[in-house]
């Protein structure tokens, strides 16, 4: 997600997971089939989806729990979805609220709403699930959304479906990961999966989503639309009956831009497919079949999910440039590449920043450039941390850490993104650019499709034949002085 244009004028101012196999009744990874319809009148989504769990751990499954996002929208919410920063702007129309409600679970033997903040569905299995084999679960839910340019939510000129299902709770470790919905950051961490999507809607909208477009048929003033995606890590889409669509097609791969008043859209599609090229031969080709770039409602920067980024309508100029890049460098640090992006934020963030400064250091005829980048984000960092330390008496400046331990916005952007990025930049000047790209090109390979660690990350540096383990531990412990 792209925060610092807005935080920083402010405080300024490979292991591949095969598809859905027939094969004596067995699967090798978790698919989805979705089926969602929206009435536009009620702002409502009703759902029923079902999931073939693919239990790919050691461990005998008892039980599978889902992340409920769409309840973070709730008025009672522990954990609201948007900071008190950002809250008047992302809420036009005053307060609004939303949920997400689990109406029936079949192919289990029980079920409860539960977690910290009702965020968790936990579906109780009849039989033990072993390693290797599958459960299939239907659900059936009802996701009411709140009037805000957020993630999930109705906003003025579109409707952003991000996290708008029950989707399984990353397993690692003998548990599964349940994920609060903390207001700085991202706070998701999902696996791999295969996706069959359709969306009923009202006649006159069109739909931007994650996967490729297999079904489109208008009759009785409804559209149905259909959709697939394989290996990915959650599946997004936008929807309005204001858009207009361009695409341009990159090594085989489609790229479309929805938007619904931009002057500039041409453009904003020239780098949306000049970043994708570049990525793909700087770091390893790009593996879905279609990137959706989506002009919408949205209180920050931009968001990205697999093949798809929402783009903050109010964006022009290099600011649009910039979070356009940077949204689709989370192609490949977070959908294809994944990271803890709860505990681990700076993994894919700072990734993502320095991506985006590398590519305009080194395509097209823009004012943008790597070093100006760089030395936004070091002016910004020194800034955050002379700020800090007059009000706390000592910054922390660790990077490690959950998003519950940032105090602010301000805080999260300067230690996930800034000192990131800058972290990197020092990388490639200390080890030179035939190593930094050795390993980040080893890093994208080795780790495709999982969600690798930061000492995976690591690793895929030091492999390249030099001793670094000072110089991570010093940014990450916060023992630099930059």
């Amino acid at each position: 997600m792209k925060k610092s244009a807005v935080i920083l004028s402010a405080a300024l101012a490979a292991i591949s997971i095969a598809p859905l196999a027939a094969c004596d009744n067995k699967i090798t990874a978790t698919g989805y089939d979705i089926d969602v319809t929206y009435n536009a009148d009620s702002g409502v989504l009703e759902g029923t989806e079902t999931v073939d769990y693919y239990n790919n751990s050691d461990d005998v499954l008892t039980c599978i729990k889902f992340n409920l996002y769409g309840n973070a929208y709730r008025q009672d919410a522990i954990y609201k979805p948007v900071s008190e920063t950002y809250r008047s702007k992302a809420y036009y129309d005053s307060d609004s609220y939303g949920s997400m409600a689990v109406t029936s679970v079949t192919g289990c033997s029980g079920w409860e709403i539960c977690g910290e903040d009702q965020n968790i569905l936990a579906v109780t299995l009849e039989d033990g699930l072993e390693s290797g084999s599958a459960a299939t679960i239907t659900i059936e839910y009802t996701l009411t959304l709140a009037k805000v340019e957020h993630r999930t939510g109705i906003c003025n000129s579109s409707v952003n479906l991000g996290n708008f299902y029950p989707i399984a709770c990353a397993y690692s470790n003998g548990e599964f990961m349940e994920c609060v919905y903390y207001s700085d950051g991202d706070p998701f961490v999902s696996d791999c999966a295969n996706y069959d999507v359709t969306i009923d809607m009202p006649a006159g909208y069109t739909c931007a989503a994650s996967g490729s477009n297999t079904y489109d048929k208008t009759s009785g003033g409804r559209r149905v639309c259909s959709y697939s995606l394989q290996n990915a890590r959650d599946f997004a889409m936008v929807i309005s009956n204001k858009f207009s669509v361009i695409s341009q097609t990159v090594d085989g791969v489609e790229v479309y831009y929805y938007y619904y008043d931009d002057s500039d859209a041409k453009a904003k599609l020239e780098v949306a497919a000049q970043s994708l090229a570049y990525f793909s031969e700087c770091f390893g080709g790009y593996v879905y079949p279609t990137l959706s770039v989506v002009q919408t409602g949205f209180v920050i920067g931009g968001m990205e999910y697999p093949a798809l980024t929402m783009i903050n309508d109010d964006l022009t100029g290099e600011d649009a440039y910039i979070t356009i890049v940077h949204e689709n460098a989370h192609q490949w640090w977070y959908a294809m590449v994944g990271s803890d992006q709860i505990n681990e934020a700076w993994q894919d963030e700072g990734l993502a920043e320095y991506s985006t400064a590398l590519f305009f250091e080194n395509c097209g005829d823009y004012s943008v450039t790597l070093a100006g980048l760089i030395n936004s984000a070091t002016e910004a960092y020194r800034a955050y941390y002379t700020v800090y330390n007059q009000i706390f008496g000592d910054a922390d400046t660790t990077m490690s850490r959950s998003l519950a331990e940032f105090v602010s916005d301000y805080e999260y952007v300067n230690i996930a993104y800034n000192k990131s990025m800058i972290m990197f930049d020092t990388l490639r000047k200390s080890i030179g650019d035939d190593r930094f790209f050795e390993g980040l090109r080893a890093y994208y390979a080795k780790c495709i499709y999982t969600t690798a660690s930061p000492d995976d990350l690591f690793c895929c540096f030091v492999n390249t034949g030099v001793d670094l383990d000072s110089f991570f531990d010093s940014f990450i412990n916060g023992k630099i002085v930059i």
